[in-house]
């Protein structure tokens, strides 16, 4: 196929190193449908990047390990879903492990209650697959949970974080009992500050692990405003609304950098902080995302086609 040609950009500002610094290394998530539409990803990727596989109630766990095979097998650092509340019981997960791994070198995952609302089996919670020890009898490096900045009312349904921050705590003791390495990846959002304000009392609360920010790549005002809803996107949906309200620029797509630059910046005034990269959901597809980055990276956010 033919090698993508992204365009480098003339002399950076100092804005556009903060933010090349604080994308290098960025995750980005794919489901087995919209991987299957992508002839090569190494055409879009930088060579090594973490690739998660979203695991959607229904999706045949063959079609999660074919995606996983495939990504690894293009140098691709592949991290599925287990999604509690779609796992049937403990032989299940035990097989689910073994076929990622047997069939795709998977020693790694993101662990997560998931969005049905009824547990088809015995779990239901994050929390009870890892206390299962399989992860880490299979030896598994690392493990992934999820985090939530603008909170969950799955879990909090008053709104309220005081139970989302007693299974952070949770998690917090398990990172202590596990070898893997663990870390928070999170819901997206469209404003920095309640994301940075959340990360400061997360610390303060002694949650020491490292938060990988979920971002929304580039997409259709209409089509982030639908996934916000759908995925109980809190206060920052403001942010999309406002920007709805403005005919000059409703007819615009929008893109993460403004968010992503704030960030940056935080980051690069606070390097202690929890915040540690970005995980792009590429809502407007994995081809725009890529892009995007690559459009706001150096070297090392270029595909590893595009810099052979």
């Amino acid at each position: 196929m033919a090698i993508l040609n992204f365009a480098r950009r003339s002399e950076p500002t100092p804005a556009d190193d903060r933010l090349d610094a604080f994308l290098k290394g960025y995750s980005i998530e794919v489901m087995p449908r919209t991987a299957e539409k992508v002839e090569d990803f190494r055409a879009l990727l930088p060579q090594g990047t973490r690739v998660y596989i979203a695991h959607i109630d229904g999706t045949p766990i063959e079609d999660m390990v074919a995606t996983a095979a495939r990504l690894s097998a293009e140098g691709f650092d592949v991290m599925p879903h287990f999604p509690a509340r779609i796992i049937r019981d403990a032989a299940t997960l035990e097989d689910w492990i073994n076929r990622y791994q047997g069939e795709a070198g998977i020693t790694q995952g993101l662990i997560l209650a998931g969005g049905v609302s009824e547990p088809v089996g015995d779990f239901h919670s994050s929390m009870q697959l890892l206390e299962t020890g399989l992860f880490d009898r299979a030896g598994f490096k690392r493990l992934h949970v999820a985090g939530h900045p603008e909170g969950n009312r799955d879990i909090d349904p008053n709104g309220g974080d005081a139970m989302v921050l007693e299974a952070l705590r949770w998690k917090q003791a398990f990172a202590g009992r596990t070898d893997a390495k663990m870390a928070m990846a999170t819901q997206f959002a469209f404003e920095a500050q309640p994301i940075i304000a959340w990360a400061n009392r997360l610390k303060s609360e002694g949650i020491d692990l490292p938060i990988h920010i979920g971002v929304a790549g580039p997409a259709k005002l209409q089509t982030l405003i639908k996934f916000a809803i759908a995925c109980g996107v809190g206060p920052s949906l403001k942010v999309l609304q406002k920007r709805a309200m403005d005919v000059t620029k409703l007819v615009l797509p929008y893109e993460p950098t403004e968010l992503l630059a704030d960030l940056a910046q935080h980051k690069l005034e606070n390097p202690d902080s929890l915040i540690e990269q970005a995980h792009i959901f590429p809502l407007g597809g994995i081809k725009t995302a890529a892009k995007w980055v690559t459009d706001n990276t150096g070297d090392a956010g270029r595909p590893a086609a595009a810099s052979a």
